[in-house]
């Protein structure tokens, strides 16, 4: 244990260090690619890249089975048993890349031509994007076995220093795509697909060299085949809902709206995706041992990972979220300069998104680890499935601004969270009663109680300015941070908290003391 909590600090740090450069990079890309591209162009290369991610259902259920497999073969210890299944998979991925290509030049291009909503002067350019983004998703394909295999290790030092060569790549595509005389456009796509392919090529490089069970060639098994198809189809109903109510409702706004709405909700999903980060770098160093410990018996370890992931994690993004929904007009204006319409209300709609996502994360990792997945699967998926034609019916019928769209999400994913806690935590020996404790009644009390300054703060102050926000950040700090240890904390975790930051503060005394 005390080793296992070790690796999960390292691995959180490595992760956090590359979290914190990424976001500098893609805050400083999305500004410039936002001015250079034109909220039109912006908008046209977020919904027609969108039409292929369609097929990330697939993509997620197989990955979400890869992931599982090798990491609960690595929990038993069997090398053989591993290799055979690395094979396998890799197998099914080379399998799934080719259809990838195949269903998107065959339905995928029907429908980016005839359905969506692109200027006719820009057609030709959108036709580049859409093509570039079929390769660059193949190539992603091929890759999940590799990742996989990193993540299961728990080798997060390879996997942060790789995300850093790769934003450090989209920021030298910043420049290239300001300097470069073509379509800026087209040049974009071209650049994303090159560096994808170089990601691929430095995985897989990495694999080989570290991990005996990469070194091997694509291998057919049909029970093992069978087995990761029966769990991936299980898995396949929920990752069609999720890639169903992203792209659904973005494919929605674009219908109804146009481009420029898809622009908007573009802007506010990156800033939801680097918030995610925080926490979700939190839960990537804790997932493999979820696995870990279902696969070796070890319950008890498991229930406690699940709530302090669930639990940590929401009071992580929490740190965040609460000062860009109070000021977010500041930080879009400042950020991006050109502010597309409908972006303040976007962002505060999806950062609420993103605070459930916390939760529901390590609830879908715990029932990946028992592999007994069909009833939550078809439960789940049909619940957030619904997301997509309640939305259409609001736009259609009702005539309802583009915000509504992200209510209807919100509503539905909350009763999709209830469900699941239903239906995994018996399969993980959990009581209910235990996970709204230990989980739901910190989180609510801690999102109650350390918003009340916050806001306060934020309506006295009035106006929008650089001052007012760092204002109502630091007052946000400290507000959560006192919450979070007096109401968010049990006595150990708070024990264990403040001996840390006084072994951090001891330690940066010593060294002012001796230099």
């Amino acid at each position: 244990m005390p080793s296992n909590n070790k690796r999960i600090a390292k691995n959180t740090l490595l992760l956090y260090f590359r979290m914190l450069f990424m976001m500098a990079v893609n805050l400083y890309a999305s500004r410039v690619i936002l001015n250079t591209l034109g909220v039109t162009d912006f908008g046209i290369n977020n919904v027609v890249g969108g039409v292929i991610t369609l097929l990330g259902f697939l993509t997620g259920s197989l990955g979400a089975a890869s992931s599982r497999y090798i990491t609960y073969d690595l929990g038993k210890g069997d090398s053989e048993v591993l290799r055979r299944t690395f094979g396998n998979i890799l197998s099914i991925h080379l399998l799934l890349a080719v259809l990838v290509i195949v269903f998107g030049e065959t339905a995928g291009l029907w429908f980016m031509s005839t359905q969506l909503q692109i200027p006719p002067e820009r057609m030709t350019a959108a036709m580049w994007v859409y093509q570039f983004s079929i390769f660059s998703s193949a190539m992603a394909v091929v890759s999940v076995p590799y990742n996989a295999t990193i993540i299961a290790h728990e080798r997060m030092s390879a996997f942060a220093y790789i995300s850093i060569a790769d934003a450090v790549l989209k920021l030298l595509i910043v420049y290239l795509l300001v300097v470069i005389p073509y379509d800026k456009l087209i040049v974009y796509a071209i650049l994303l697909f090159c560096v994808q392919t170089f990601d691929r090529i430095v995985y897989g490089i990495y694999c080989s060299r570290h991990f005996e069970e990469t070194r091997t060639r694509p291998k057919y098994n049909g029970r093992l085949f069978r087995e990761i198809f029966a769990f991936a189809g299980w898995t396949m109903n929920g990752n069609l809902a999720v890639i169903g109510y992203t792209q659904g409702l973005n494919i929605l706004l674009n219908m109804f709206f146009g481009p420029a709405v898809n622009a908007a909700r573009g802007v506010a999903v990156q800033v939801q995706g680097v918030c995610q980060q925080f926490c979700s770098n939190f839960q990537m160093a804790l997932n493999p041992q979820l696995t870990k410990s279902y696969a070796q018996g070890d319950l008890q370890n498991m229930h406690s990972l699940l709530t302090r992931s669930s639990k940590f994690s929401f009071f992580i993004l929490l740190f965040i979220a609460l000062p860009l929904m109070l000021e977010a007009e500041f930080v879009l204006r400042l950020w991006l300069g050109i502010v597309p319409e409908h972006t303040v209300a976007f962002l505060r709609l999806v950062l609420v998104t993103g605070l459930l996502y916390t939760l529901s994360n390590p609830i879908i990792v715990s029932v990946h680890a028992t592999g007994r997945l069909k009833k939550f699967q078809i439960v789940e998926g049909t619940m957030l499935l619904s997301i997509v034609p309640i939305a259409y019916v609001l736009l259609k019928f009702c005539g309802v601004k583009p915000e509504y769209v992200f209510l209807v999400h919100i509503v539905v994913e909350l009763f999709t969270q209830y469900a699941r806690l239903r239906i995994v935590l018996p399969m993980v020996g959990m009581r209910l009663g235990d996970y709204l404790r230990q989980v739901v009644r910190p989180v609510l009390s801690v999102l109650v109680a350390a918003s009340i300054v916050p806001l306060l703060v934020y309506v006295c102050i009035g106006g929008s300015g650089l001052a007012p926000f760092l204002i109502v950040c630091a007052v946000n700090v400290v507000s959560v941070g006192m919450v979070v240890l007096a109401l968010g904390c049990t006595r150990s975790e708070r024990s264990f908290i403040v001996m840390r930051a006084n072994a951090i503060v001891n330690k940066l005394m010593w060294k002012e003391k001796n230099s």
